[in-house]
Parts: structure tokens; C-alpha cells; sequence
């Protein structure tokens, strides 16, 4: 893990034995013959290395990497322009209720949004090859949830979008008090009808920040 300003709260709140198992694990599976564990190791802290904690304004949560060969990037619901999709997915559904809220998102990496202060924080940083979910309950949660109540800390408001009963239930973490809380359905085509689309998130968020006197999120980047 590369140092950032997340570096230090999190060293404060977690024991180190924490992190010693967190190294043996990474060492573990992705020193594992045979088997093949996403993102690439040098991706896995993406998230909090694009995003700065002085320059958060979202935070959107996933819960674990995409498990298909070249797709994860380190960055919840992200993946490569490259990535040619066979079949509707959770971005191909975020991009269309972006086009439904007036911003028109060409192609699937998320990195500029990362560079603009949005968090794109999986609960879950790793997952074996075809294997969705198999590393969670394993290591991350602890740290992921101390991210979120770091991010919630933090004086400045920020905006926290929760999409699925996964994200949700990390609601508990969060002062809403001081932050924008907005939570639907998930994306992905099994539910996206349910209450995703139409959700409005998008403009939401960039109002709630404006009135806090921060920069809207070119979502359409």
C-alpha cells in the first residue's frame, strides 16, 4: 500500500497485527500456483491512491472486484474501455441512467471520476478468477469499513451513494447528519428496474455539493 493521507488514520484505528495479516494474505493468493486473483496486485489500494482523503467528495461502494480476466482495475464498478462487453452489465446500466440525468459517459473507466474526488471503494479489494464474493469475510472488511468511517469523519461533507442491499447496510457507518446519504437498488440487470433507474443520484450528489461549497463531478468524464 502505497503512503497517502489515508495512511495514517488507518494506521491509528487498526492494530498493527492487522495489517501483517493483511500482507500475508496478499502474499498468499497472489503467490498461489494456478490460481489467478483480480485486480492486478500493484491495483489493489487504487481506490484510496486516486482519491486522496482531502480531495473526497463521493464515495461510491461496491462490493468486490470483477472477476473476469483484464476487466478490474482496482475502482468499484470500473473497467477498461478496452473490455468488450457481451451482454448488459452494471456499468452499461450506470451509463444509462447517466444519459436519463443529462450526462453523456463515452466508454467504462472510471479513472477521471477517481481523479475528481469520487471514491470508487470495493468492501471486498481481491477475488479469485470467476469466483465473485470468494475473498470476502478473508481480510479487507475491516479496513474497507475504516475507510467509510474515515471519509464519514471527516468534516468536510461528502457524499456517500449505496446501491444494493450489499452497500446498504454500510449506512451505519456513516454520520448522516453531516453527509448526503443516497441509496437504491443496485445496478446490475438483475435489479437496475427496481429502483436504480430513475434514482437521479448523479444530479443529486452535485447539488447537495455545490450547496456545500465544493465543485460539481463532471460525470460525463
Amino acid at each position: 500500500m502505497k503512503k497517502t493521507d489515508w495512511s495514517a488514520p488507518l494506521r491509528d484505528r487498526l492494530p498493527e497485527a492487522y495489517f501483517t495479516k493483511m500482507i500475508d494474505f496478499i502474499n498468499q493468493v497472489y503467490g498461489k500456483d494456478g490460481q489467478k486473483i483480480y485486480p492486478p496486485e500493484e491495483k489493489i489500494f487504487r481506490a484510496i491512491e486516486l482519491t486522496p482523503l482531502a480531495e473526497s467528495k463521493v464515495i461510491i461502494v461496491g462490493q468486490d472486484p470483477y472477476p473476469q480476466p483484464g476487466k478490474a482495475q482496482g475502482l468499484s464498478f470500473s473497467y477498461p474501455n478496452t473490455f468488450e462487453v457481451n451482454r448488459p452489465d452494471s456499468m452499461v446500466n450506470i451509463k444509462k441512467e447517466l444519459e436519463n440525468e443529462g450526462f453523456k459517459k463515452e466508454g467504462t473507466d472510471l479513472t477521471d471520476w477517481a481523479t475528481q474526488g469520487v471514491l470508487l471503494l470495493n468492501a471486498v479489494l481481491t477475488v479469485p478468477e470467476y469466483d465473485s464474493n470468494a475473498h470476502a469475510g478473508k481480510i479487507w472488511e475491516p479496513l474497507t469499513d475504516e475507510i467509510i468511517k474515515i471519509a464519514s469523519a471527516d468534516p468536510r461533507p461528502k457524499v456517500f451513494i449505496l446501491w444494493g442491499g450489499f452497500a446498504r447496510k454500510k449506512v451505519k457507518l456513516i454520520d448522516s447528519e453531516r453527509h448526503l446519504i443516497l441509496e437504491s437498488a443496485h445496478p446490475s440487470p438483475l435489479s437496475a428496474s427496481r429502483g436504480f433507474f430513475g434514482c437521479n443520484h448523479f444530479k443529486l450528489a452535485n447539488e447537495f455539493l455545490v450547496e456545500c461549497g465544493q465543485s460539481a463531478i463532471d460525470w460525463s468524464k
